[in-house]
């Protein structure tokens, strides 16, 4: 059966808040959603007094969206392929106001190790060229420590799923057992 724009998608949405005393994390249902301010205020309902808020979608093992919220104001956006707002109501419903990002996922490159140079072989995120096209703010977690040219690379690279740049992201902001745990579940 071959899927047409419009049709439902399977997804997953964690919102992942943050507080004095760390992150928590909650599966956040967006079945219904009328628009990008109604997931915007179930993203605030996870914990209204938190200063930071981060929705991450995978839809259908193969897009990606990520949504922030700073003082529950101050709302940014990023998806992996702008092929995700043709393609479902839920695409389109997350990123239709979203621009292009200014770096392209196969014009950077990043060093993926956390060690010193000297003790291990560099190894660099090769950006692959893909027909992914990602759309956003791409700079939403740099202050959480993964930068634009990194979030891009880890989205174009071959061999990612959605659900694997989602593991990396949040083990590199610090929530990655959080999520983990929510999946099991």
């Amino acid at each position: 059966m071959t899927k047409r724009p419009g049709d439902p998608v399977s997804h997953f949405a964690a919102a992942v808040v943050r507080d004095r005393e760390g992150w928590t994390a909650t599966e956040l249902d967006l079945t219904g959603a009328a628009d990008l301010e109604d997931v915007a205020d179930r993203l605030r309902d996870a914990d209204p007094d938190s200063p930071l808020s981060v929705l991450f979608v995978e839809a259908d093992d193969t897009f990606l969206a990520i949504l922030r919220l700073d003082e529950g104001e101050d709302l940014r956006v990023f998806g992996s392929d702008s092929a995700f707002i043709a393609e479902s109501r839920l695409g389109a419903l997350l990123l239709s106001d979203a621009e292009e990002p200014t770096a392209e996922p196969a014009a950077v490159a990043v060093d993926d190790t956390d060690e010193e140079p000297s003790t291990v072989e560099q190894e660099e995120d090769t950006p692959v060229a893909t027909d992914a096209d990602p759309v956003g703010d791409p700079d939403l977690l740099t202050d959480l420590g993964v930068p634009a040219p990194r979030l891009l690379s880890l989205c174009g690279r071959e061999g990612m799923l959605p659900a694997d740049v989602i593991a990396e992201v949040c083990q590199l902001i610090g929530c990655g057992d959080e999520v983990e745990e929510l999946r099991d579940a």
